[in-house]
C-alpha cells in the first residue's frame, strides 16, 4: 500500500527534536487519572486521547466501529488537568490519535530488552493517507535511562539507545522498531505518548524543531549487552516450554508483539 510517509524517517526511521524546557512547566501528569494498562513493563497509562473520549486505552480498532489510530477524542476528565500536556500534543498541527502519559516503573536492560516490541498503529490505515508515527516526550528526569529502538528484534547491532532527561523529543516509527524503555529508576518514568499522522504538518514541525536523524546512541560495554542477550534467550526459552506444555507453542512471540 501507499501511505505518504516523512522523508525525516527514510534514512533512520526517528528523529530527536530540540530539547523542551520541560522545567518550565507544572508536573500535570502527576495529577491524572491512570488505568492499568500493561505493555513493555509494569505500566499505567492516563489516556489524553482515546477513540471515544472514554477513559480507557484500547487500540481504535477494538471498537464498534473499528478504525485506525486518528482522530482520537479528547478525555475531558484528564485533559481539564493537563492543559500544557494537551497544548504540546497539539502543537504539530497534525491528526491525533492515541495521546496519553505513560507510567513505567524501573526496570533492567534485560527485561528491557525482553520486552521489546512492534507497534500496529496503522492497521486499517486507508490507502494513499498519511502513515501514523509516535512522538516521546519525555516528562521525568531520567538522564541515565534509555529508549531503545532495534531493526532486529534479536541483533544488538541494529540496537539505537536514546537517553531520557527532562524534556528528550522523540518522534519514532514504532511500527518499523522493535522498542522498549530501559527504567533504570529508582522513580517511575512518565512520557506524553501522541499518534501523529505524517504529511506537511508534521514535517513543517520536525524541521521548525531540527529533527535530527542521527542522534548519537549511548554506548554500553559489549558484554554487558552480550550477557544481557543471554538472559533474554533464557526467559524466551523458558515461556516457550511452559507454553508448549499447555498447548500453546505459538504465543511466546505473540505476546511480545504488543501495542503501546
Amino acid at each position: 500500500m501507499s501511505y505518504v510517509r516523512s522523508t525525516a524517517f527514510e534514512e533512520t526511521g526517528y528523529v530527536v527534536l530540540d530539547s523542551y524546557d520541560q522545567a518550565a512547566d507544572p508536573q500535570e501528569w502527576l495529577d491524572l487519572e491512570y488505568v492499568d494498562w500493561k505493555s513493555s513493563g509494569d505500566t499505567r497509562f492516563a489516556p489524553l486521547a482515546s477513540a471515544f473520549g472514554d477513559m480507557e486505552c484500547n487500540g481504535f480498532w477494538n471498537h464498534t466501529p473499528p478504525r485506525t489510530d486518528k482522530d482520537g477524542v479528547w478525555v475531558q476528565a484528564n485533559v481539564e488537568k493537563a492543559p500544557i500536556l494537551k497544548a504540546r500534543a497539539e502543537e504539530p498541527g497534525a491528526n491525533i490519535g492515541r495521546c496519553r502519559v505513560i507510567e513505567l516503573q524501573p526496570d533492567t536492560y534485560p527485561t528491557a530488552l525482553y520486552n521489546l516490541h512492534q507497534d500496529d498503529n496503522n492497521r486499517l490505515n486507508p490507502d494513499g493517507t498519511g502513515w501514523i508515527v509516535r512522538g516521546f516526550f519525555n516528562l521525568s528526569d531520567d538522564p541515565e535511562s534509555f529508549l531503545i529502538l532495534r531493526e532486529d528484534r534479536f541483533d544488538p547491532e541494529t540496537e539505537v539507545r536514546i537517553s531520557l532527561p527532562a524534556g528528550r523529543q522523540v518522534i519514532v516509527d514504532t511500527q518499523r522498531f522493535w522498542h522498549a524503555v530501559w527504567q533504570k529508576g529508582p522513580e517511575p518514568r512518565y512520557c506524553l505518548i501522541t499518534s501523529w499522522e505524517s504529511g506537511p504538518e508534521l514535517d513543517a514541525y520536525i524541521e521548525k524543531y531540527h529533527g535530527d536523524p542521527h542522534f548519537p546512541s549511548a554506548a554500553l560495554d559489549p558484554q554487558f549487552v552480550e550477557d544481557a542477550q543471554v538472559e533474554v534467550r533464557r526467559r524466551l526459552a523458558e515461556r516457550a516450554a511452559t507454553l508448549a506444555a499447555k498447548g500453546k507453542a505459538g504465543q511466546v512471540l505473540v505476546d511480545l508483539e504488543l501495542d503501546d
